[in-house]
């Protein structure tokens, strides 16, 4: 290993070290120069320009996390088409049947999804049971 290899990473950590320093001192001068002025409409939460209602702590539905977790995952799932359709050329058959067994899976997996109704918001959590 070379006398050198570490100091090829000493710009990069100066660079965060200088980030570091100016966020923190945007930070304090913020706090120390600032004017603190609390009125009520400043401490009410903000709801699009409409008058807070109801507690700002409700409970969602377990529904809004499936939806977004499972969006997150096809997402992901999704970016892997796009470095596979750019070597596709090389890849030749091989590549494509690989894609093919990999869409099916998905595809396997978003059918089992529907089926248990995880993406039907208007049916009631009853029915979903059986």
């Amino acid at each position: 290993m070379p006398d050198n290899y570490f100091a090829r990473y000493l710009p990069l950590l100066l660079h965060i070290l200088a980030v570091a320093i100016v966020a923190s001192a945007i930070v304090t001068l913020s706090w120390i120069l600032g004017k603190r002025r609390p009125t009520r409409a400043k401490l009410s939460p903000y709801e699009c320009g409409m008058v807070p209602v109801g507690d700002a702590r409700e409970r969602f539905s377990v529904k809004f996390y499936l939806v977004a977790m499972l969006f997150i995952l096809f997402d992901v799932e999704a970016v892997f088409l796009y470095p596979w359709a750019v070597i596709l050329r090389d890849l030749k058959m091989f590549g494509f049947w690989e894609m093919m067994v990999y869409i099916a899976i998905v595809l396997v997996g978003f059918f089992y999804v529907w089926k248990k109704g995880v993406l039907d918001w208007n049916r009631s959590s009853l029915l979903r049971r059986g």
